[in-house]
């Protein structure tokens, strides 16, 4: 098939990478524009621009879909369908009507459930067990189009933002060809989706990783590993701020305020929560690298008795 690939982030390098393996024509690739990034604020490619440029495939980075310039360049390519994963950007309907086969979304979840920008992250923090990839025919509203091609991926107790991207970008792989195939055979049947069982995703900000020690351990632990390795969980000691890269759960009833370090040892910060305590052993403050609580604690108090997130 002649292809118009729009993505950005990681998350949307392989499908694309598979696509152009298995012999389709990728006549564009569509992706955000650079952004500045790091101290120095120089200018960072997108993943699938970086990945499309090493194999000659055009790339178009317009600062918005929506004007008739994009819609014309768009249309110029008489493509046959455009694939969609993790652009960025809404598509107004005059340009899903555009290629014969309509768009198709690579969304990195079951739907309807976890609708939105980040359900990858939400899908941990929510606790759940199991998520997966639905191909979607794409309409003007955000995620609500018909369902095409779904697979399942089982999330584990110790799966990260960061390992669950991985699972979920090779699961889009598998729904993307799936979904190819059955267009190619006629066999292919949409499912609308039930609005009633459908949630919310929003985007991810540091602000969503300020931990509120009154939840339950488990729920915190959730919360970290869902932000590793973006913007990470983090907290106030003695008004300075740290990410806190791991942690587990450690079950009983602790004595102590909520937030209050109960313990510090080479094994890491107790922490007591709204229901049982949090054992955090790896840490970044601010203008140091991430290390084990083992290596901070040689050259840094951690003093028990503090309540952390206070000055937050």
């Amino acid at each position: 098939m002649k292809i118009v690939y729009m993505g950005t982030p990681d998350f949307a390098v392989l499908p694309l990478e598979t696509l152009l393996s298995d012999g389709h024509e990728i006549a564009l690739v569509v992706t955000q524009p650079d952004k500045p990034k790091g101290r120095g604020h120089k200018l960072q490619a997108p993943p699938v621009k970086e990945f499309a440029l090493m194999h000659n495939i055009p790339v178009y980075q317009p600062e918005s879909a929506k004007t008739d310039e994009a819609y014309e360049y768009l249309k110029s390519f008489d493509a046959d369908i455009f694939i969609v994963a993790a652009y960025g950007q809404i598509l107004q309907q005059r340009v899903l009507d555009i290629p014969k086969y309509g768009c198709v979304n690579i969304h990195a979840s079951l739907l309807p459930q976890y609708r939105g920008a980040a359900p990858i992250q939400w899908s941990i923090i929510r606790g759940e067990k199991v998520t997966g990839v639905t191909t979607m025919q794409m309409n003007a509203g955000l995620d609500t189009g018909d369902m095409l091609v779904k697979e399942e991926v089982v999330i584990s107790s110790n799966d990260t933002g960061e390992t669950l991207h991985d699972k979920l970008a090779i699961a889009g792989v598998n729904t993307i060809r799936e979904t190819l195939k059955q267009i190619e055979e006629g066999t292919l049947s949409p499912i609308p989706q039930d609005d009633s069982l459908s949630c919310y995703a929003p985007m991810i900000s540091k602000s969503t990783g300020y931990i509120d020690f009154s939840m339950s351990a488990t729920d915190i632990y959730n919360l970290i590993r869902a932000l590793n390795p973006y913007p990470y969980a983090s907290t106030v000691y003695s008004g300075t701020r740290f990410k806190v890269i791991n942690a587990c759960v450690v079950a009983g009833d602790f004595s102590g305020r909520i937030g209050e370090i109960l313990d510090v040892t080479k094994d890491g910060i107790l922490v007591k929560c709204g229901v049982h305590a949090l054992l955090i052993s790896d840490v970044q403050f601010e203008g140091k690298k991430k290390m084990p609580v083992s290596e901070y604690i040689k050259g840094n108090k951690i003093e028990t008795g503090i309540v952390l997130g206070e000055s937050q």
